[in-house]
């Protein structure tokens, strides 16, 4: 045990992937470790997830980025959660900020308190009482050391990889251009021992990434890891995405508008503004796609909508002998609450944690893919929710989805919010219960019953001066607070294109 087994990682393909998974392993792993990275620059990257979620800044203080300088160089804008619009109705809008929301007790969290208000006609909105959120409905941010501020951020995904591609050659990364002929596997293991590159050339490993996107060159078509499809619960395979000029509103949070078969995002960054629209081709020709999303589009598009064909689901084996799938290659859950990165940089992150220094063993990839399963089980829930809570009937898509059958993780949640207003957050979750009593409520779920913690704050009148005084306090300042766009250009100004 003293002479590591494994040295010498090779990422097969770059991407927000790969170069995630390479800074990562360069900034913690580097000194211990070789690092190859094999791209073609002939070979296209999806690049359109360009939201992200509050995770993100833990990982960029892995790496000791500094925020102004990747905002800069990424086309940065901040964000505060995500609008929904005509999810549960047509004309319903309802945001899931990334903010606490009121003051919780371990007791009981404090949607309860409002609960207890509204069962006695007071109360206004839950969200009266979420910084954030008021934060973004105001089209206001500020961020300091010493700001409370829970964010997160947009930013173009190409120049993101671009920026990290600097980072991890600085520290040390061998990239090398050019396509992937054929993987080599070891005829008594079936280990993967090398690359063999177009040109002749080899490039060998003790463990591989596979970050080569859908196609999983790696884990898939050469150790046949297997695929569980979830499309009996997300629909959607099909989406295109566009670019379109920027305008005067930059605003803090993205924008999920549902459509007739689908939805369609609007992410803006400082000198464009993405778009695109996520669909389910059995209900939607691609001609009717474009239609749909061209129409709705704030500004004209700056090139034709780009087609990205998916299957929603996750491999049945993400890290198979000695090689880890990342990214695409190990799974995919549409983009509607902003995980993809994330399950990229938490994966990095595991494997840092349980880095196979003395070999690939059979115990630490059962712990690594029994991690990876039950989060992206856990994400699959919180995004199939908010189809089966839609009360829309107008077309066959919303109608099928609102009567599926949905996982039984899942009916265990929606039951104890119908039936007692109580949500929770289970070790490993990466929601919290902020989060899911958000979604449920903006769905239109009512609470048959509730705790009554709101009933230990005194009489109406103290439990109406308690929660007007904290909706004072978030209005107070969230008035002080800069315009968005104006602490961008004050902040992290990009340079123009």
């Amino acid at each position: 045990m003293d002479k590591p087994l494994v040295q010498k990682v090779v990422i097969a393909g770059g991407g927000t992937a790969g170069w995630v998974a390479a800074a990562a392993l360069a900034q913690q792993l580097g000194r211990l470790i070789e690092i190859t990275l094999v791209e073609s620059d002939d070979i296209g990257t999806v690049g359109v997830g360009e939201a992200t979620i509050p995770t993100v800044q833990a990982f960029h203080k892995l790496l000791a980025l500094d925020e102004r300088e990747f905002m800069r160089a990424t086309q940065g804008t901040f964000k505060l959660g995500i609008a929904f619009e005509h999810w549960a109705r047509q004309g319903d809008r309802y945001i899931h900020s990334f903010g606490s929301i009121g003051k919780s007790t371990w007791m009981a969290d404090f949607h309860n308190v409002w609960l207890e208000a509204k069962s006695k006609g007071f109360g206004g909105e839950l969200g009266d009482y979420c910084f954030e959120l008021q934060a973004a409905e105001a089209d206001k941010f500020y961020t300091s050391d010493s700001s409370p501020m829970n964010y997160a951020y947009h930013f173009d995904a190409g120049l993101y990889a671009r920026y990290l591609r600097g980072y991890g050659e600085a520290r040390g990364v061998k990239r090398i251009e050019g396509k992937i002929s054929r993987v080599e596997q070891n005829a008594a293991t079936g280990f993967v021992d090398a690359l063999v590159m177009e040109t002749g050339e080899r490039v060998p490993g003790d463990l591989f990434i596979d970050c080569t996107g859908f196609r999983g060159l790696l884990i898939e078509q050469t150790l046949k890891a297997g695929w569980e499809d979830w499309g009996q619960w997300l629909a959607m395979d099909s989406a295109l995405a566009v670019q379109t000029a920027s305008n005067d509103e930059m605003l803090p949070y993205t924008r999920s508008i549902a459509r007739q078969a689908g939805w369609q995002w609007r992410i803006p960054l400082q000198h464009r503004v993405g778009n695109g629209l996520v669909y389910s081709s059995e209900h939607l020709t691609q001609e009717e796609a474009r239609e749909t999303l061209v129409k709705n589009l704030d500004a004209k598009p700056l090139f034709e909508p780009r087609l990205i064909r998916f299957r929603t689901g996750r491999r049945r084996k993400i890290w198979d002998k000695n090689c880890i799938s990342m990214g695409l290659s190990s799974g995919f859950l549409e983009p509607l609450e902003s995980t993809s990165i994330h399950l990229i940089m938490i994966g990095v992150t595991r494997l840092i944690q349980l880095f196979p220094f003395f070999g690939c063993t059979p115990a630490l990839i059962e712990r690594y893919n029994d991690l990876s399963r039950n989060e992206f089980e856990r994400i699959r829930d919180f995004i199939i929710l908010h189809y089966k809570l839609t009360e829309r009937d107008d077309t066959v898509f919303w109608r099928q989805c609102r009567d599926m059958e949905i996982p039984e993780t899942l009916k265990e949640r929606i039951a104890l919010f119908l039936e007692r207003g109580f949500a929770y957050q289970a070790p490993g979750d990466l929601f919290r219960v902020d989060s899911w009593v958000q979604v449920m409520l903006g769905q239109r779920v009512k609470p048959q019953g509730r705790h009554l913690i709101g009933r230990m704050m005194g009489d109406d009148a103290q439990l109406k001066k308690a929660l007007d005084s904290l909706k004072a306090n978030i209005s107070a300042a969230v008035a002080k607070l800069p315009r968005h766009k104006d602490f961008v250009q004050s902040y992290c100004p990009a340079q123009p294109e």
